[in-house]
């Protein structure tokens, strides 16, 4: 068990760059391949899927994931030959095996002989097995059985010749993020006991007990936030939200420790969620227990601009990483299964999609999965080997992207590197979005996306930090709603803008403290002094309500009583309830400035102040590129650099670029085109 308290998060586990290098120094390039499940199908149907999968490219496959009915049929009866056979054709064919613990759905029998492992939702109705992770993740039992497991698989598999990664679980939370059983009950008031000191007067203060009479006097009255009949207590929710994303990590590191005592020299990592993104583990804390980085992704189908949230999860996902190079575990081929509708992917899509990942930092890209499933619930998620076999679009793709890969595999190991930083955490994610708060409308997720999606389309590289990270290599950090903050991670900004840096903050940052207990003295708490301003009163807009601003920007969503109090008003409100007041103002502290935006820029006027804030901080684009159009720079810290055009426009674009397209093969000598869907990598003669 763990009491994380507010920590920025770290590097990942073991010395990162060697773990995954490592893998791809094994693999002999970026890592290609999916998940394997070959239990799901006769054993002759190996050899093909063998010589296909070489055919491709192929050189990693993820293997029993979803096995432990199967390796463990009864308790502690273990029947390995099945999977040796496996693995030993999978190092017969010279592909590398990335060996899943088989932890993600507990068998059948566990449930049957201990229905206390199975999640209770807030409301007291226990969940049944029939689906995936059918677990309380709080569970002595479950984690007991699970750790023997992935002991057993350690000792069985350490000198395979295949193993070359180890990979917990699966999507850790994804369907069991929080339980609410007698067990996780117990277990929280134990974590609540380490974080504050056994003291019970420290736990009433910072919830706030002394509202509505919640005042606690024994550690046993104690509960998780269960179903009531008011509303809850958000200091309490908050807390409750830090401990199941602990309690995930701490089913994680469990299994982690026994492989790592066994196989000390194979790298060990599960795979992360940071799409759209995965609200309910704080990753920041988690990276620093991963040997390696490796994460999930699949697009919303019905997002026009799916392409700039995939840019965004990859900029956290390389923000997790340190910077560093990670791996993109999951992605599909085409078609998903479990949005409500599922169209496939576009002729080039796949490709483009995945070196989009690989511009982002990604040393390589799987796929879920290798061949379709006949039955069961993911029957009609697409592929790398469709249902109609390989004479099909999708798989000749599959083969083509295996060769594109192939000529890339020089990028390996470079970096991208960023003048910009974006702050983005998870606590303030769950902080922000609690009930009985000034609006619905102010999300926190949509507010990241929307200024990452203005630095995209500015063609400006940009980094994702947690708060508290060290700014002092960047010229510009943007601070969307951080609505939650300590003291320290205020302070890291303002030494960041007193020596010379830009910072832009919007509205609802830095008005409660980590308890989420509001700031006295005026909005916005924490950053007033910085941003040289004090908010009266939170007037929040209606639904379809708009102001206009006298830069001719309009505003939504919030609107506030602002005053100034050092800063200048860079716009004003034009009507609406604070008309005549400033709605974005520029302070300058020290030898930089402090930006705040007071309400929900449209789409084009949150462009142009992200431009001109760009300016001001002297941060150039990656280069010039027509809208539509994602540029991104990887670079070697001793050799080359590439840069990466993709074109998610219906058009041909002409992007600036000078050196040689790795892809082609061609010489490109100041301009290079880039057909409609197309991608370019040119190792650069001059950045």
């Amino acid at each position: 068990m763990t009491a994380r308290s507010d920590g920025a998060g770290g590097t990942p586990g073991r010395d990162a760059p060697s773990a995954l290098a490592g893998v791809v120094e094994r693999c002999g390039g970026l890592l290609y391949g999916g998940d394997y499940n070959p239990e799901q199908w006769p054993e002759q149907v190996r050899a093909q899927d063998l010589e296909l999968m070489r055919a491709a490219g192929v050189n990693l496959v993820t293997v029993g994931v979803f096995s432990w009915a199967l390796i463990e049929p009864a308790p502690d009866r273990y029947e390995f030959a099945w999977l040796d056979r496996v693995l030993d054709d999978l190092a017969g064919a010279d592909i590398a095996v990335d060996l899943a613990t088989a932890t993600a759905s507990p068998p059948p029998w566990l449930a049957h002989r201990h229905p206390e492992t199975l999640p209770v939702t807030r409301d007291g109705r226990r969940l049944w097995p029939g689906g995936r992770q059918a677990f309380c993740p709080s569970s002595s039992v479950f984690r007991d059985r699970a750790v023997r497991l992935a002991g057993r698989m350690a000792e069985r598999y350490a000198d395979h010749p295949a193993l070359v990664l180890w990979h917990v679980g699966n999507e850790l939370g994804a369907h069991n993020a929080h339980c609410f059983c007698d067990v996780s009950a117990d277990a929280f008031r134990g974590w609540l006991r380490i974080r504050y000191a056994d003291d019970l007067d420290a736990l009433n203060d910072a919830w706030g007990t002394a509202f509505w009479s919640q005042r606690v006097h024994a550690w046993e009255e104690v509960l998780p936030p269960r179903a009531n009949p008011a509303i809850g207590n958000p200091s309490q929710e908050l807390d409750f939200r830090r401990f199941s994303s602990d309690e995930l990590l701490a089913c994680f590191t469990a299994e982690r420790d026994v492989l790592r005592r066994v196989t000390p020299e194979v790298p060990v990592t599960t795979n992360l969620m940071a799409m759209w993104v995965f609200r309910d583990a704080d990753y920041w804390s988690w990276a620093p227990e991963l040997d390696l980085i490796a994460n999930d992704h699949y697009l919303v189908a019905d997002d026009p601009r799916a392409h700039v949230e995939l840019g965004l999860s990859a900029d956290i996902t390389r923000g997790l990483a340190s910077g560093r190079p990670w791996l993109l575990m999951e992605h599909s081929t085409g078609a998903v299964n479990w949005q409500p509708r599922n169209p496939p992917k576009a002729p080039g899509q796949l490709r483009r999609n995945s070196v989009q990942h690989i511009a982002r930092g990604a040393d390589g890209v799987l796929f879920f999965q290798w061949r379709a499933s006949t039955a069961g619930a993911e029957r009609f998620h697409s592929a790398m080997l469709p249902h109609a076999g390989p004479d099909t679009r999708v798989h000749r793709e599959v083969r083509a992207l295996g060769a594109d890969l192939a000529r890339l595999a020089e990028v390996v190991g470079s970096r991208v590197v960023s003048e910009v930083a974006l702050i983005f955490d998870w606590q303030s994610w769950w902080a922000v979005e609690q009930f009985a708060h000034p609006s619905v409308d102010v999300t926190y997720r949509d507010r990241v996306r929307a200024w990452h999606a203005a630095l995209f389309d500015t063609h400006t590289g940009v980094d994702v930090v947690a708060p508290g990270a060290e700014l002092s290599g960047y010229r510009l950090v943007v601070v969307p709603t951080l609505y939650l903050v300590d003291r320290a991670a205020v302070e890291t900004i303002e030494r960041f803008v007193r020596a010379g840096g830009t910072a832009l903050i919007t509205y609802f940052s830095g008005i409660v403290d980590e308890h989420d207990r509001v700031l006295p003295g005026g909005y916005p708490g924490a950053f007033r002094e910085l941003l040289g301003i004090w908010v009266e009163e939170f007037h929040p807009l209606l639904p379809e309500q708009e102001v206009r601003l006298d830069d001719g920007g309009t505003g939504s969503v919030w609107t506030e009583h602002l005053h100034l109090c050092g800063a200048q008003a860079v716009a004003t409100y034009s009507d609406g309830p604070q008309a005549g007041l400033a709605a974005l103002t520029r302070h300058a502290v020290g030898e930089g400035a402090a930006w705040y935006v007071a309400t929900e820029l449209d789409d084009d006027a949150r462009v142009r102040l992200v431009r001109r804030v760009l300016d001001e901080a002297g941060v150039r684009p990656v280069t010039r590129a027509p809208s539509g159009v994602e540029v991104v720079r990887r670079s070697h810290e001793q050799g080359p650099s590439y840069l990466f055009v993709l074109n998610h426009r219906d058009a041909m674009v002409e992007v600036d670029a000078a050196g040689v397209d790795l892809l082609t093969g061609a010489e490109v000598s100041g301009r290079i085109t880039v057909p409609p869907g197309g991608v370019a990598v040119v190792r650069e003669v001059d950045a």
